[in-house]
């Protein structure tokens, strides 16, 4: 016979297990997109609603959170594709590729099962912490993204803050990782097959273990675009804007929380393709008004990377002389000679380098960039 004693501590244990399973299984919460936890790096921008929108190419967003699931709400104008990590380093293969498209769109970025798939059983408890990375592979011309908010199965922690060091990029198709998937020349473009993480530009920055920042659009150039497609619209112009594909937005660089300690200006290749070339005096003015404006947005001691790519011998004159005749200090030239990479294993879609073309690039650029910058090179550091 069971005592009034006895009842009460059997319907406390009982109680207390309810509890604790209650405890166990995740309450799901929504955040607003532009919520502090949430680290940002790229031009994106938050409106009075929480929305935080962009459309440049290798934006990104890092999330930290406890549960077992988690999804996203968004729009976007045309459809882009998303790389994300979990739990992982972003030279690795990203475990999911995400397809963003359609407005006001729900998409379960992991489930329970995914994550169990992914981080092992035991890691797929609403307990566990994890953190993802999502980054933008496609560039402006594939559509502004507009992220709503984030819903969780747990509970959204502070992000991994942004890191001290960050390189900005400025370039082309090179730096968008334009067809960087594939492993035939001649294979078409694809969004599908652009990925910006495969680029020369991210493998710089993860070398250095710096955030990469990225405005690039495949077939600008400094005052011609690719065929002359494109006239009076030249990166320069582009520089200034907040989105890609919008002409009239505006980045304000001291509003910016994410400023880099190192500009690379990788372009010219549009300029000097299908066999012609701007005039000298035209290619000069633009590109030393693209160098103005990096020094006035970030001062004129910030250090300016000026690259000519493996194309065209005059390119690299022309540039070499911009560096010297600028006016600007701390502003230095390297040029990449024709064999950086070879024409046939190490090119992709379209004649663009693929992966392992970027690679080679990349052994070509770091060494200026630690000259610059006084970071160092650790030689058994690889380079991914």
């Amino acid at each position: 016979m069971i005592t009034m004693k006895q009842s009460i501590l059997l319907f406390t244990a009982i109680a207390t297990l309810l509890l604790s399973a209650s405890i166990l299984k995740a309450q799901t919460n929504e955040y607003k997109a532009a919520d502090s936890n949430i680290v940002w790096v790229g031009r994106v921008t938050a409106d009075d609603g929480g929305n935080v929108s962009g459309d440049w190419s290798g934006i990104y967003a890092r999330l930290r959170f406890t549960g077992d699931g988690l999804s996203v709400k968004v729009s976007d104008s045309k459809k882009n594709y998303y790389n994300l990590w979990l739990d992982k380093e972003t030279w690795r293969e990203p475990d999911k590729i995400v397809t963003v498209t359609g407005k006001d769109t729900t998409i379960v970025l992991l489930s329970k099962e995914e994550i169990s798939a992914i981080c092992g059983k035991k890691n797929a408890k609403p307990t566990v912490t994890h953190q993802i990375t999502l980054q933008k592979r496609t560039e402006g011309e594939q559509g502004l993204t507009t992220f709503h908010s984030f819903s969780v199965n747990g509970t959204l922690l502070p992000a991994d803050a942004v890191r001290p060091r960050v390189i900005e990029f400025v370039g082309d198709s090179y730096t968008c990782g334009y067809g960087s998937e594939n492993s035939v020349k001649t294979d078409p473009f694809k969004p599908e097959t652009e990925n910006c993480n495969k680029s020369y530009c991210n493998i710089v920055a993860r070398y250095f273990d710096a955030e990469c920042v990225l405005v690039a659009h495949s077939g600008f150039g400094i005052a011609r675009n690719y065929n002359d497609n494109v006239k009076g619209w030249y990166m320069p112009e582009r520089y200034s804007q907040l989105y890609d594909m919008d002409r009239e937005s505006r980045w304000d660089a001291a509003s910016c929380p994410v400023k880099p300690n190192i500009t690379v200006i990788y372009l010219c290749t549009n300029d000097f393709s299908t066999d012609r070339q701007p005039s000298e005096s035209m290619f000069k003015k633009n590109y030393i008004t693209l160098i103005g404006k990096i020094k006035e947005a970030y001062g004129e001691g910030h250090p300016v990377l000026c690259v000519a790519g493996k194309n065209d011998f005059l390119m690299a004159s022309y540039i070499r002389e911009v560096v010297a005749d600028c006016g600007f200090g701390n502003v230095s030239f390297a040029v990449l000679a024709p064999n950086v990479h070879n024409s046939e294993s190490d090119l992709g879609a379209s004649f663009h380098p693929n992966y392992q073309g970027h690679i080679k690039k990349a052994y070509n650029i770091i060494p200026y960039v630690a000259t610059m910058t006084g970071w160092d090179i650790t030689p058994e550091k690889p380079i991914r």
